[in-house]
């Protein structure tokens, strides 16, 4: 979705290590929405904020060109794309600017960092505390998108809580800018061994880029003037421009799709990024806590995807700590903890929850954060 304001918000809308998985899956936010919003009316422009997964494929990976070139070319192509006259989209880039320090920020993400450091971030007495009083201000609310869609609450409520801190923090870079510097400034490193990662970073955002345009265009958005993260997510649960064209819902009937202003269209779209991005299974397990018997390495698959049976995971040494589904799939999950070496069986719904941030770190520090919100658990 996301890109993330948690090195913060992906959110998602949308990050390195995130990049990096996105370029070995090819997508980074490709699956179909289970109640896909029609393109929403023209809408009223959200406040400016205060003063972080698409419904189209990427383009395939290509050789690098001159921002001469390419920038020509992606105003013909997003124009043809999506309907826009190219004379609008030149005049909106003639606006961006390059900015080194969303550059720097993309290069130190926080996911980077070993659990033990990148925990303590998000799982304070602040942060419990602050969500705990969000949940109880929106308990109404919460509960009908939970009756509704089946998504905790109090999941919802970590989400907006790890990516913007109660939606304190809705980033400050313009997204245009953010986009722009991502799509055609991003240092190449000129090793042909990452190349091809480079160019799916490269089209990625590219794809994002144009996305905002349509957005624009849908929902009549002042995307000049949009603020969000360095990676160009936006709003309240930082939904990345595809994300929020593709999963984004009008929660309270108004006829809009508001992720800045609205906390009941916020509520309802992050339920509806899980159930239809992520494949959320209402009811079902999340993550447990495992042993691994010394005899064997740490089994670290390629996916988060929770397709390893409890037998052949059993086969590589890892046994649940507590009861787990019948016939229930899972990957296992190793972290570098404060007090050592921690492994844990994902099954699906935390699959679900990387979907918003492909890593293992931020997946955790959600369901944790979510479970010290909802009393099951403390930092």
């Amino acid at each position: 979705m996301t890109s993330t304001m948690s090195m913060p918000a992906r959110s998602v809308a949308r990050v390195a290590a995130q990049i990096a998985m996105c370029a070995a899956s090819v997508v980074l936010v490709a699956a179909c929405a289970t109640q896909a919003p029609p393109p929403a009316p023209q809408a009223q422009a959200p406040a400016p904020a205060p003063a972080r997964p698409a419904s189209d494929p990427l383009p395939p990976a290509h050789v690098p060109q001159p921002i001469a070139i390419a920038r020509p070319q992606f105003v013909r192509d997003t124009a043809a794309r999506f309907g826009i006259d190219p004379a609008h989209i030149e005049r909106v880039l003639a606006g961006a600017q390059v900015r080194e320090s969303i550059v720097n920020a993309m290069a130190r993400p926080a996911e980077a960092k070993p659990w033990r450091d990148y925990r303590p971030i998000f799982m304070t007495r602040a942060r419990i505390d602050g969500g705990r009083a969000f949940l109880a201000r929106h308990r109404d609310a919460l509960s009908r998108v939970e009756a509704r869609t089946g998504v905790p609450a109090e999941l919802i409520v970590a989400i907006i809580g790890v990516e913007t801190n109660y939606g304190a923090n809705t980033g400050s870079f313009n997204v245009v800018d953010a986009l722009y510097t991502l799509a055609f400034a991003y240092p190449r490193t000129g090793d042909p061994a990452k190349a091809e990662r480079e160019n799916r970073r490269e089209a990625f955002f590219r794809d994002e880029l144009a996305q905002l345009f349509a957005l624009e265009k849908e929902a009549g958005l002042p995307i000049a003037t949009l603020t969000g993260s360095y990676a160009g997510a936006m709003g309240w649960g930082q939904f990345m421009p595809s994300s929020y064209r593709q999963y984004a819902v009008d929660g309270d009937g108004d006829g809009r799709r508001d992720l800045f202003n609205s906390t009941d269209d916020v509520f309802a779209s992050i339920a509806n990024y899980f159930l239809g991005r992520g494949g959320w299974k209402p009811g079902g397990p999340v993550v447990v806590r495992a042993n691994l018997d010394g005899a064997n390495a740490p089994f670290e698959p390629t996916s988060l995807e929770a397709v390893h049976t409890l037998e052949a995971l059993a086969a590589r040494g890892y046994r649940p700590l507590s009861a787990v589904p019948t016939g229930a799939t899972a990957v296992p999950i190793n972290l570098d903890g404060a007090n050592g070496p921690e492994h844990w069986l994902g099954f699906n719904n935390f699959y679900a929850i990387t979907r918003y941030n492909i890593s293992k770190h931020y997946a955790m520090a959600v369901h944790q954060l979510s479970e010290a919100i909802a009393g099951r658990g403390d930092a």
